[in-house]
Order: C-alpha cells, then sequence, then structure tokens
C-alpha cells in the first residue's frame, strides 16, 4: 500500500553520484588515493610514487589497518615506505611537517605497517648520503656548495668503510 515510487532498495543517501551504490570500502580506497596524491604534490614526488603507496594502502584497507587510525597517518607511512623503497631523499620528518603531525606517531604507525605486511626486510636501510646534497643546499654555500658535498660523500663513505655509521641516525650522519 505505500504510495511511493519503487525506489530500488537504496537509500538516497547511500547513493553516489551516478545513481549506483559505493561500498564504504571503495570510498576509503578513493579518498585514499585523493590523500595520497596531495600530499605526493605538497612533497614534490612523481606520479608512479603515488601509484606504488596507492596499492600499500590497499593492502592496509584490507588488512583493516586504517580502523581505529587517521587515514592521513596511513596516507603518509604508505608513501614513506615507497620513499624507502625507492631510495628517495624524503625523510618520515617531511610527511610530518606536510601533515602538522607528530614524528613519532607517524613512526609508530610506520613500524606496526611494516610488521604487519612483514616488510621489515623488504625496506632497505637508510643511505646518509641520499640527505647529503640536500643539507649541502640547505646551507647556501654557493659555489662552494658541490665541493662541501662531495667532501661530505667521502667522509660519509670512509665512515662507511670502518662501520662507524652503523646504529646512527642518517640525518646525525650527514650533519
Amino acid at each position: 500500500n505505500c504510495t511511493k515510487p519503487y525506489s530500488g532498495g537504496m537509500h538516497a543517501s547511500a547513493r553516489s553520484r551516478y545513481g549506483f551504490m559505493r561500498s564504504s570500502r571503495d570510498t576509503t580506497l578513493a579518498n585514499g588515493r585523493r590523500s595520497i596524491s596531495e600530499v605526493a604534490s605538497q612533497l614534490r614526488l612523481q606520479n608512479h610514487f603515488v601509484d606504488m603507496a596507492h596499492r600499500l594502502f590497499t593492502a592496509a584497507v584490507q588488512r583493516n589497518f586504517v580502523q581505529g587510525r587517521k587515514t592521513m597517518h596511513v596516507v603518509a607511512v604508505c608513501l614513506y615506505i615507497v620513499c624507502r623503497k625507492e631510495m628517495s631523499p624524503h625523510m618520515l620528518i617531511d610527511f610530518s611537517d606536510s601533515l602538522s603531525v607528530n614524528v613519532f606517531t607517524l613512526g609508530s604507525c610506520f613500524l606496526k605497517f611494516c610488521r604487519l605486511l612483514n616488510l621489515e626486510e623488504q625496506i632497505p636501510l637508510i643511505d646518509p648520503s641520499l640527505y647529503i646534497h640536500r643539507f649541502a643546499g640547505r646551507m647556501e654555500l654557493g659555489s662552494k656548495t658541490q665541493a662541501v658535498a662531495q667532501s661530505a660523500l667521502r667522509i660519509v663513505a670512509n665512515m662507511k668503510r670502518d662501520w662507524i655509521q652503523t646504529g646512527r641516525r642518517p640525518a646525525g650522519i650527514c650533519a
């Protein structure tokens, strides 16, 4: 006896813009991709970083890692893992600055995500020489920047050879 026309079993609030129903998982994945693209553009990362990070984000959603965590934290962790794998000179603190989040919060999320996906051994250790040109450029040495960077690279190579750099933070070695 209902006078309403047949609605197809969907509530108006459950429909997307095009009239079909979208699962919350699909919505989360779409929002995650958009967030990954935003953070990647802030850090000037290329599109293949976005694609690889979205694959990791999909794995996080499938394993319910996103539940109980802020999506932006998981997004940052996925991008950071890709940066580590691709040997990009981005540090976790760059992501924390970009999102205005405590770096230790992101670090904790990073470690938990790596344990969940058994990535501990797949992610290479950070090579301090990746950051030397970056730090030398920030010192505003003008024409001496390249010479300073080359000297620093030689020092880091000697430290590696003598095992002095083992167990130290990469940014501390570069400083």
